[in-house]
Order: C-alpha cells, then structure tokens, then sequence
C-alpha cells in the first residue's frame, strides 16, 4: 500500500479474487477491475453465478475459494451474513490467508470483528458494504456510482480505515464510516426501509389489480416517487392521509375492505396506520384526541 496525497492510504495495483460471484461479488469485481485492479479469480458453482461471471467478469477463471484466496492480494467475500462466520472459519483453518492481504466482506450486518480468525494470520480486515440493492446485471455498476459504502475497519487503525475509504472511492461510490459496535442497528435499519419497501409497494400492487385496476405499476409510480422524495426532503411534514388527517371513517372503511379482499395484507395495514400515527402526533400533525381516536378505529375495527 502506497501513501497518496492529503496522507491517506491508497491501495497498489492488486490482484483481486472473488468469493462469491453473486449479485454484490460479481459488480464490486467489474467496479475494481474499472479502477485497474486484476481480478485473477472467481468462485460460482450455481448457473446464475457463472452467468454474471460471463457477463461482468469477463476472462476471469471460476475456481474453488480457497485457491481464489491463496493467490488473492484483496479478498473480497461476498456471501450471504450467516455464510460469512463459517466461510473465514474455514479458509482460516486451512491456512489459505497470508499476512499482508486485504480481506473485505460486503455484508451489512458484520463488522470486522467477523474476520478475527484471518486476522490471526496478518491479513488487514474491512467490511465495505453498498448501501444499494443489486440484481447482478450491468445496471448496477452504475448504480455502485450513485451509492454510498459502509466502511468499518477497527477501531484505532486509521489506516485501515484510509484503505477501505480508498477503495470505495476508487469504485466511484461514497464511503459513509460505520463503527463496528453499530453494524447490526445500520443494518437493521436499510433492511427495514428497503426490503420491507418492496413488500408494501407489491401489496399496494397486488391489491389494486385484485380491484381490477391496471396497469397497476404505472398508476402508483408517480404517487410513491413523489412520496419518497417528500419523505426525504421534508421528513414527517410529508405525511399525508387518512391517519395524518384523522379520517376515523376511511380508516374503518379501509380496514373492512381490507379485511374481505386482501386479508393477508391488513395486519401491516394496521401496524403501518399505527405507526404513522405516532409519527402524525410528535410532528404536530394529529392532535391527541385525534390520534386516540385513530389508534382505537385501528384496535376495534374487524
């Protein structure tokens, strides 16, 4: 690693191996390949692995992991959070790390603390996680530019710390320092607004189109976009509605409609109205009154 300048580290030209060539794997490889790094090998058995291989690590061998971290300068492990404690347990034990290389994991609810078995063996530990939701496709490498990276390294190793922020920024994106004490509640929260963003916006879908309402995608897409952007822009002022009002009378009527249509959808409903309606009140939106009425339509309403 080579002083840059400003004094922050900037990772040499590195040979970079992949473990695994999935959705995250397979666009971080093409982003550091793009930055000049040589990827010298991938591991993917299952075929959707190989196909992003083809197409975003074009040349590069696929190979078992443990030989792809043996000739590697900077791991990248990119396996799913419950895979990730096993996998470094395992290569550990079989000697596959060497002091001196970079070893970075992409999940989002592991620190570094992860990487302790390596560790015993000299390796420099990070976690660089995108805050993006990929799909393993082309798209996403530019998506990687748009997006901020989690970077965690420990604690008092500035120029860990300097390294991984190199290298987020050599792939384009923003690095945003998470301390490894709060990885899972970082965590934690993106699940909850995007995973869990998903799951509403295909309910509202599924809903409409039970209605008989179409097409179903192209009615909601301005409303959500708007809405997304004024969350953002303006925090709880944004909230508009039923709850934000305190239309006792809809809500009822939302929950009946619910209840004899879309039964599986009504318990996030009520969770999502009560929710909303304490955020209504402690933005000044919904007077108490107002918001007891609320959360009692939502407790007794069948």
């Amino acid at each position: 690693m080579n002083a840059s300048g400003g004094g922050a580290a900037r990772p040499a030209r590195l040979a970079v191996g992949v473990v695994s060539a999935g959705r995250v794997g397979s666009v971080l490889g093409n982003a550091l390949a793009g930055a000049g790094h040589q990827i010298i090998g991938a591991s993917g058995v299952s075929r959707a692995s190989v196909r992003r291989a083809a197409v975003l690590l074009p040349d590069v061998p696929l190979e078992p992991p443990d030989q792809v971290v043996e000739r590697s300068d900077l791991v990248l492990l990119a396996v799913p959070d419950d895979v990730l404690p096993g996998l470094v347990r395992g290569l550990a034990t079989a000697g596959c790390f060497r002091p001196g290389q970079i070893v970075v994991h992409t999940s989002g609810a592991h620190g570094v603390a992860v990487l302790e078995p390596a560790v015993e063996h000299g390796i420099l530990p990070l976690a660089l996680h995108p805050v993006m939701t990929f799909t393993g496709r082309k798209e996403d490498v530019q998506r990687l530019a748009a997006c901020s990276v989690g970077v965690t390294a420990a604690r008092d190793d500035e120029a860990a710390w300097s390294v991984g922020e190199a290298l987020v920024v050599e792939m384009g994106a923003e690095p945003v320092r998470v301390p490894e004490e709060v990885r899972p509640l970082y965590h934690a929260a993106l699940a909850h607004g995007a995973n869990h963003l998903i799951t509403l916006v295909r309910d509202c879908v599924d809903v409409l189109e039970r209605a008989g309402v179409q097409p179903a995608e192209r009615l909601i897409a301005p409303l959500l976009s708007a809405a997304l952007d004024n969350a953002l822009r303006h925090g709880d002022r944004a909230l508009t509605g039923p709850v934000a009002r305190g239309d006792v009378g809809t809500l009822r009527k939302h929950l009946r409609e619910l209840g004899e249509h879309a039964p599986e959808v009504t318990a996030s409903y009520r969770a999502l109205a009560e929710r909303t309606a304490q955020r209504a009140r402690a933005a000044g939106l919904l007077r108490q009154h107002d918001a007891q009425e609320v959360h009692t339509a939502l407790e007794d309403t069948p």
